[in-house]
């Protein structure tokens, strides 16, 4: 027998963790079904005759939504015949701020599903001096209470205990709604009350046939909310006690540092550095290792297989492309790993708040922070993360300027030009140049963010004030299972979105760079003399004048007085202009063009082989002004199909995404022409 069971929690509650607990590594990632929100579903075995699906639902304070992802929780939990709809409801609440948990149990409790509470870090209560009588809290709200702590594992055992023993639940509410208004609520079930405050349409929900007015509602709503935390006051007064006394305040004193307004940023600053200072640093050995053997299974495949086209795709297109992809493992790997020990810990919350008073006078809130952050792992979801952003002034500019932050699809484009033109040399003995060029091109891509919020808060009016309100959650180590399994998923995902497209481009590129026209192409041996040559030069000078004659050649001729200002040769202009369906593809395009007639003699690695790419006049192509041209260029450009059509979505308007990339690629392409200028 298999069951569902839906996991239901306030943020910060380390939802998470008991969901990664409960399911290990067997888990799957994917959307809910019309909107881009992350959907984790997992099995777990909770004794020997039964089975359950766990489903991780987005983090939300009420059963009242205020944004999307919060709407995906109601929709779940009302909607019967949706494959998601629980069977059993576990609500996480956390030792510490247990009043505001237990408002989102007495809701999910009230809609009639069996329901647990599972008040977790239940290692967290004696260090900060708290007792819960558990008998009483399960009393009063009629449902199982476990103590459960997913860093030792404390109390998984009764979690499941309690979640087999789902059928013999009581379902009965435990908050009347006659208790807010008697007149109205009389009779009334609260799935109706919420279906019609909700506006829902859902035919498993019959429906209250009134005249309320938007204020009526509003009213109503507030009302019942002062009231549940009446009831619950009530019972934490009897069930729950906390000894100040004992609780040792090193948060506070940590805090007090970690937001100082000076020293909170130069923190800040330092951690950055670290983190891209690591990327190049702990990445280099995998990275050259994975580097030389994509080379050398290239050289492989061109020496054993037969001669013709399929060898050809293989060595010069599949492989080179996808090992432009994989050889950046590493450094997604480190930065996702950074990225999940920031948030595990608790540090993130607080850069929010740090951060608040920075975006306030560039028409943004300590809300749109969040979009921004998010943004370093990839705009698409962060731009959906601006949702929760009420003010629709904030929300668009939000949405306006993510883009501007380093994505990882950034990354691989990064490290190669930087590995190329800036020296591996350290500052003061201890500081990377290459990883503080990293790090400033992070804080680059922030500080274009806030210019551009800026100039937006010229165009778009508002009237409303909002306000930053967010809760800070207690420090914690984090977890190495939670870490390794970000790590695993974000990379997986990244890897996947990425060699999909990347696997078609190198098939088209391979294709378009070994045909061409037969007038040149196909007589680049009659036409190539053999005169004053020797074998190895006239066969190089042979499969240069077959690249250049291919169709993809024509391409790049035709491209290339665009971008030759900027110091782009035909190859480069075409790795750009394919990377507009996704940045990450450049450095798998380059790698291709590279390949294509190389005859697979050397083992030559993607830097090496870039490295010694030569202009006509035998300058390097990749130096310092090319080099710092591309980053720029890709600092600044709006280079993702997939972003755009999520801004469309989002805005529901084409005039501010066209907006967006018109301001965006051209704010690229001036900055990258006055660098290559300056420096060249």
């Amino acid at each position: 027998m298999e069951i569902k069971v839906a996991l239901v929690g306030n943020p910060n509650v380390g939802k998470t963790s008991v969901f990664n607990t409960l399911t290990g590594l067997n888990q799957k990632v994917g959307n809910y079904p019309g909107i881009t929100v992350d959907r984790k579903t997992g099995h777990a075995k909770i004794n020997d005759q039964l089975k359950a699906t766990i489903i991780d639902l987005p983090g939300l304070y009420s059963i009242q939504p205020n944004s999307k992802d919060e709407e995906v929780v109601l929709e779940t939990l009302f909607d019967e015949k949706n494959s998601y709809y629980p069977d059993v409801v576990v609500v996480v609440a956390e030792v510490e701020n247990l009043k505001r948990n237990l408002l989102l149990l007495t809701q999910i409790k009230d809609l009639g599903f069996p329901t647990i509470l599972a008040i977790n870090m239940a290692d967290q209560m004696a260090p900060k001096g708290i007792s819960i009588d558990l008998s009483k809290l399960s009393s009063y709200f009629k449902c199982s209470t476990v103590l459960i702590s997913s860093k030792s594992g404390l109390g998984f055992n009764d979690l499941k205990s309690a979640i087999a023993s789902y059928e013999y639940a009581d379902t009965k509410p435990v908050f009347e709604l006659t208790d807010v208004d008697e007149t109205y609520f009389k009779g009334k079930e609260y799935k109706a009350w919420l279906n019609r405050s909700q506006n829902a349409q859902f035919n498993s929900i019959h429906k209250i046939e009134d005249t309320l007015s938007v204020s009526d509602i509003k009213r109503l709503q507030q009302k019942e909310t002062v009231r549940r935390y009446q009831l619950i006051q009530g019972v934490l007064k009897e069930a729950y006690q906390k000894d100040i006394n004992k609780a040792t305040g090193w948060q506070a004193k940590v805090d007090r540092i970690l937001m100082h307004p000076v020293w909170g940023y130069v923190i800040f600053f330092a951690i950055m550095l670290v983190v891209f200072q690591s990327i190049f640093s702990w990445s280099s050995i995998p990275t050259d290792w994975i580097d030389e053997k994509f080379a050398q299974l290239s050289a492989w495949i061109s020496a054993t297989l037969p001669e013709g086209k399929f060898t050809e795709l293989l060595a010069e297109g599949i492989v080179p492309g996808i090992g432009g992809v994989v050889i950046f493992i590493p450094q997604i790997a480190i930065l996702f790993m950074f990225i999940a020990l920031l948030e595990e810990s608790g540090y993130m919350s607080r850069v929010v708040f740090l951060m608040d008073k920075l975006m306030r006078p560039f028409g943004l809130s300590g809300k749109s922070v969040v979009p921004l952050i998010s943004g370093v792992a990839c705009a698409i979801p962060a731009i959906m993360s601006a949702r929760n952003i009420e003010n629709p002034k904030e929300r668009l500019i939000t949405m306006l300027v993510t883009p501007f932050a380093t994505c990882s699809a950034r990354i691989p484009i990064y490290v190669i030009i930087i590995s190329l033109v800036i020296p591996n040399t350290t500052i003061g003995g201890f500081m990377g140049l290459q990883g503080l060029v990293m790090t400033l091109m992070y804080f680059l891509g922030f500080l274009a963010a806030l210019g551009g919020a800026w100039l937006l808060k010229k165009m778009v009016r508002s009237e409303v004030t909002s306000y930053l309100i967010i809760e800070m959650p207690t420090y914690r180590r984090p977890q190495v299972f939670n870490v390794v399994n970000t790590m695993i998923e974000k990379t997986k995902a990244f890897v996947e979105g990425a060699g999909k497209i990347i696997l078609a481009l190198s098939v088209l590129l391979w294709f378009l760079g070994g045909h061409g026209p037969a007038s040149t192409f196909g007589q680049a041996e009659e036409l190539i003399t053999q005169e004053n040559k020797t074998p190895e030069e006239w066969e190089d000078e042979v499969q240069g004048f077959k690249l250049r004659n291919s169709y993809i050649g024509m391409i790049g001729s035709a491209v290339e007085p665009v971008f030759r200002p900027l110091g782009y040769d035909w190859k480069v202009s075409i790795a750009v202009l394919t990377s507009f369906a996704a940045r990450e593809v450049f450095v798998g395009n380059l790698a291709t063009l590279y390949n294509i007639g190389s005859q697979g003699e050397e083992e030559t690695r993607i830097v090496e082989r870039m490295r010694q790419e030569k202009r006509p006049d035998g300058s390097p192509m990749f130096d310092l002004a090319t080099g710092v041209s591309l980053l720029l260029f890709y600092a600044f450009a709006m280079q993702c199909m997939s972003t755009l059509g999520v801004m469309r979505r989002e805005t529901n308007s084409w005039k501010w995404t066209l907006i967006q990339i018109v301001f965006m690629s051209g704010l690229a392409y001036l900055s990258a022409f006055a660098a290559f200028q300056l420096l060249k």
